[in-house]
């Protein structure tokens, strides 16, 4: 009897302060399995993009090393999360006319909607379309629950969701990744990758939204149906909490840092005790100030997609800057909407390599996007092919 077929994935999560890789085994009928994990301070990046290649390459290889001892073997294959302020999402309309005589919808009806939904996108100077997933399906002007693959009708309408990123900046990640050896397999957007271990299918489906707090940015991600239905990236992180205390308590940044995450000021004399308490809460204002800041962006975007106060799961928090003591209640108070720190009880027990946090559900998620793509024959064919092409063509580039 054959042994089970074993699936390698690999996930690099490449942020502003921190490199994370994650190997992970599947086995068909066995849950995703960690083998390898990977993590290295970044250097060379500024809000997710590449200031210094030369830096941003150590960074990664060593991560991809620590992985590679781990797992016992060198990667040659990876998905690449990206996450950088210039993420977007885009919402776009397709119409077509079905081919066949007989009105029966196939599979060339949807690329050609698709297609023409792309077509029909305000123009995307400097970006790459780096995600896209339908959205709804109309039929004859009726909504079709899933695909209309094999229905009846004459008019096929499509509602595409497209994420696009810098295009400098995605071209600067991926050759520095493939310049160590490693393959890009797919480029994943970070919170859509996040969203694959933070959220349970019940949360993705009645409608969440996954509020990432890294270190330069911070992002939203708004799912139902069990499909992200929006994405936005703002210019504030957790790193600028810690400037706000660092220069409103006038301490050095090192204790600013700790300060954030415990919600602990330094101690005091006893007899000095007031002096403790105005101390406490200065830093309790400075944090609901830059915290305020980051959720008035997040409600903002939720009034823009009509989705504020009506998302049944609530926000979940994830990222470094979800450890903050009172940020739940701040949410709660700002969004008007139920909010929770992830908890990756996923995570726990996927193998004796597992991750301990939720700054590693980027790096993991993406694995599981991995094992879990739809596979096409066709696309497969077509993507085996192109590949030999180009390792035939890559010694001869300059």
């Amino acid at each position: 009897m054959r042994p089970p077929i074993k699936q390698i994935a690999t996930g690099i999560d490449v942020g502003t302060h921190a490199t994370r890789v994650v190997i992970a085994e599947h086995t068909k009928g066995e849950t995703l399995r960690i083998v390898g994990t990977g993590f290295a301070e970044t250097h060379g990046l500024r809000h997710g993009y590449i200031i210094n290649k030369a830096d941003a390459s150590k960074s990664i290889k060593t991560a991809l090393i620590h992985a590679e001892k781990m797992a016992g073997f060198k990667v040659k294959n990876a998905l690449l999360s990206v996450g950088g302020v210039s993420i977007e999402s885009l919402i776009s309309h397709g119409t077509t006319i079905v081919s066949r005589a007989s009105g029966e919808v196939e599979e060339l009806d949807i690329k050609k909607a698709i297609r023409e939904a792309e077509e029909n996108l305000p123009r995307i100077t400097n970006k790459r379309i780096i995600y896209r997933i339908p959205l709804r399906y109309k039929l004859e002007g009726k909504e079709v629950l899933g695909t209309p693959h094999g229905m009846i009708g004459t008019k096929l309408e499509v509602k595409m969701l497209f994420v696009t990123c810098l295009e400098q900046h995605l071209d600067d990640m991926m050759k520095t990744i493939e310049d160590l050896g490693v393959e890009v397999d797919e480029v994943v957007p970070s919170s859509i990758a996040a969203g694959h271990v933070a959220l349970s299918k019940k949360q993705r489906t009645v409608g969440s939204a996954l509020v990432n707090i890294g270190a330069e940015t911070a992002s939203i991600a708004v799912f139902e149906n069990d499909i992200p239905i929006s994405l936005q990236v703002f210019p504030l992180g957790s790193t600028d909490i810690t400037n706000d205390i660092a220069i409103g308590l006038k301490i050095p940044l090192e204790e600013a840092e700790k300060v954030k995450i415990t919600g602990n000021t330094q101690p005091t004399p006893l007899d000095n005790k007031q002096a403790q308490i105005r101390s406490k809460k200065k830093l309790d204002e400075i944090i609901e100030a830059r915290l305020c800041d980051i959720f008035e962006l997040v409600e903002s975007h939720l009034k823009k997609i009509n989705r504020n106060g009506l998302l049944p799961a609530g926000v979940i928090l994830t990222g470094g800057g979800s450890g903050i003591a009172t940020i739940e209640d701040i949410a709660r108070a700002v969004l008007k909407l139920p909010s929770s720190t992830a908890q990756p009880m996923m995570i726990a027990s996927t193998g004796k390599h597992a991750v301990k946090d939720s700054s590693w559900l980027v790096a993991y998620g993406l694995c599981i996007h991995g094992v879990n793509r739809p596979k096409d024959p066709t696309e497969a064919t077509m993507g085996s092919a192109l590949k030999v092409l180009k390792s035939w063509v890559k010694p001869f580039l300059p």
